[in-house]
């Protein structure tokens, strides 16, 4: 099955089309909005010549979306229809950034290719299995039922695709699997996975919350907010103040991981604090978790910067003498495209970097679910 696999953002348009584990074709259309894409339906028409070059006769037999939030209504992907489209519409004001983004590619996907079956992935799904003592937050119950004020958690698909390869790899049946699994990317978050579930995340209502990521500031006090609201900051000036000018930005003067490392090295006093603290909040949350799930059978990195980043992943495992954990220096500058273990023979846990693929991941679940849908039809 050929599958079409789209990230739609509010200006940009990710793809790739997958036969099986075969990446046949993939890039990224930017700038839609001007003048040359004008919207998501033009930006689908910049690489369909591409595809027939590459498909040479072969047809898309579906497209499967990632959608930011499934809110509280969708644990799994689903097979879209013009209802479904509308609950995702209408989860909107919980990702306004995103979902809006997101139904516009499912709408371009439609009017070009109106017969074939698309399939959306939640990135929050994964996280519908977390108990409410984690999801819930101290606030007055009105603000849960009124507005869906809880914990979310996002980067799902990814957690729950590497749960999978990390348990495969260990030999670990995934129903028995505990581990914590670090997603660090220029967003970044961590999940407590227990019998092969999540059971507690750092990314809360949004994906602000939690780790120090690229651009965000992760958890801060609230009482910052309301001070500065008192100073004269607008709702605009403090979402872009933590959305886009915090974290290792704000913090080192960039949200480029290499480039924050290497100034590091350079002895730049400000880049080696950014990554003291960037550590420490993430070894904070693994010991947390640690305990949150009973004791875990793993430490997992993942993502840009935990499958590339030895330096960074050492500073973590330097604060963890506590649990046990143990790297090796020389497994842990190895690379490579495949799960590997970058801990000692001796540490109490083995500390494993499994890629992530969720395109992977969002490409078998649309396969999965469109299968399903015709099983069921026939």
């Amino acid at each position: 099955m050929i599958i079409l696999v789209i990230n739609s953002g509010s200006s940009s348009l990710k793809y790739q089309v997958r036969e099986g584990d075969d990446v046949l074709a993939q890039g990224l259309i930017e700038s839609i909005g001007e003048e040359w894409v004008p919207d998501h339906a033009a930006a689908i028409e910049h690489f369909d010549t591409e595809l027939a070059v590459i498909l040479q006769g072969k047809t898309i037999d579906a497209v499967g979306h990632r959608v930011v939030h499934g809110g509280e209504r969708f644990g799994e992907p689903v097979l879209i229809t013009p209802e479904i489209i509308r609950a995702i519409e209408r989860l909107n004001p919980l990702a306004p950034l995103h979902n809006p983004a997101n139904v516009l590619g499912i709408r371009a996907v439609a009017q070009k290719w109106p017969g074939i079956p698309q399939v959306a992935v939640f990135d929050t799904a994964f996280h519908r299995t977390l108990p409410e003592r984690a999801w819930r937050y101290a606030v007055p119950d009105e603000l849960y039922t009124k507005h869906g004020i809880r914990r979310y958690g996002f980067h799902g698909t990814s957690h729950d695709y590497v749960t999978r390869k990390a348990a495969e790899f260990l030999g670990t049946p995934r129903e028995n699997f505990n581990a914590v699994i670090a997603h660090l990317g220029n967003g970044a978050s961590v999940t407590a996975v227990r019998g092969g579930r999540s059971i507690d995340t750092s990314m809360g209502f949004t994906p602000l919350e939690g780790l120090v990521m690229g651009t965000r500031s992760g958890d801060i006090d609230p009482s910052i907010l309301l001070f500065l609201a008192r100073e004269g900051y607008s709702p605009e000036d403090l979402d872009t103040l933590l959305n886009r000018e915090s974290g290792l930005r704000g913090l080192a003067g960039t949200n480029d991981m290499r480039s924050v490392e290497k100034a590091a090295d350079g002895g730049d006093k400000a880049a080696q604090l950014a990554l003291e603290i960037a550590a420490y909040r993430l070894a904070k949350y693994v010991g947390g978790y640690h305990v949150a799930v009973g004791g875990a059978h793993a430490l997992v990195f993942t993502a840009g910067i935990g499958e590339n980043s030895s330096s960074f992943r050492s500073l973590v495992a330097g604060q963890l003498t506590a649990l046990g954990i143990e790297l090796d220096p020389d497994l842990n500058e190895l690379r490579g495209s495949s799960a590997r273990v970058v801990s000692t023979a001796g540490s109490a846990m083995p500390v494993l970097v499994v890629p992530t693929d969720e395109e992977g991941a969002i490409a078998e679940a649309t396969a999965a679910t469109v299968g399903a849908a015709a099983a069921a039809g026939s």
